[in-house]
């Protein structure tokens, strides 16, 4: 819709909407820039504080998919009129946990009354307008690096019908309330990485779309290489699959090419969408190695799982 819109012409606007990145970048000085993101959503864990957990590092993850530092932050709820405000207490000291563990201060927020609990926040953080990281930029010969296993979206849906096991839920809620503060910060001090975006709601295929649009490469993934959290291929082969999934589906699938005989399953997660998920990152190849050691060196689990190419068609594939 944005897209309909008259475009405002601002030359301190340094990212705006124009390729779908991960948060808007204003430059308010020679040496700094803001970093915008808004996110928020319904429960997808029963526990309140844990939920709100996982909003606060989902709406966190924008800025450090940019390259930036979150600064200060803004709560938006939505809270039914007669459900218990203690529900709301626990999801409000959830969300500041993480924004303390980000160094991120909360200083406010709104809220309104709606007959469905949702919950989020604004977050603006601060860059270096010279070492903004975009979705585009990715180079043919680059290594594309993820930082988190596939399957929130199934596993959180399996939780609303109650069919999840506790093992699939602790390691998705594990992986949900994991900041990616310490990966931006690997991945900001490394000067051969080219492009980088978080890999949520479009799932991986959408965001790896949107950074092969943005950069005007193609891509190509290796399905045995991209990790999956534990349970994920139990709840497609249940049909847990949230029409989120199926709609990224039906958009994305189009530029997807697959090579060999990619098991179904697989395919379906490729579309998954994530909540507080990894991030993709476009890295120089020869640095690739050293990027992923210093990865894991910090305790991120991070994966090569596929490279750029030259434009080509399709944009995306996918081999085992």
């Amino acid at each position: 819709m944005l897209g309909k819109l008259a475009r405002q012409h601002d030359p301190n606007v340094l990212v705006g909407f124009d390729h779908a990145d991960d948060a808007g970048v204003y430059q308010i000085g020679p040496d700094t820039a803001l970093v915008q993101t808004a996110d928020f959503f319904t429960p997808i864990v029963d526990d309140p504080y844990t939920f709100g957990q996982i909003a606060a590092t989902n709406a966190l993850s924008d800025v450090y998919a940019m390259g930036g530092k979150p600064l200060t932050a803004l709560a938006l709820v939505c809270f039914p009129e007669k459900v218990d405000l203690e529900i709301l207490e626990r999801i409000l000291a959830g969300g500041l946990s993480k924004m303390v563990e980000a160094g991120c201060t909360v200083i406010g927020g709104h809220s309104i009354r709606d007959e469905e609990t949702k919950f989020g926040y604004s977050v603006t953080g601060l860059i270096d307008p010279q070492r903004v990281l975009t979705n585009g930029g990715a180079k043919p010969g680059d290594r594309l690096l993820f930082t988190k296993a596939l399957g929130t979206g199934v596993i959180s849906t399996a939780i609303k019908k109650e069919a999840a096991r506790q093992p699939w839920i602790d390691a998705a809620v594990a992986s949900m309330t994991t900041l990616n503060k310490m990966a931006a910060e690997v991945i900001t001090a490394e000067t051969a990485v080219h492009a980088l975006t978080d890999v949520t709601g479009f799932g991986l295929i959408g965001h790896a779309r949107e950074m092969a649009l943005a950069s005007d490469v193609s891509l190509r993934l290796y399905a045995s290489r991209i990790p999956l959290l534990e349970g994920a291929l139990d709840c497609v082969r249940a049909g847990h699959i949230a029409g989120g999934l199926k709609a990224n589906r039906e958009f994305a699938e189009c530029v997807v090419g697959y090579e060999g005989e990619i098991p179904e399953d697989i395919k379906t997660l490729l579309f998954d969408p994530q909540t507080a998920g990894g991030v993709l990152v476009s890295v120089k190849g020869e640095k690739s190695a050293n990027l992923t050691r210093s990865l894991i060196k910090a305790g991120v689990a991070a994966v090569e799982i596929g490279e750029v190419v030259a434009r080509t068609k399709p944009l995306i594939s996918v081999s085992l």
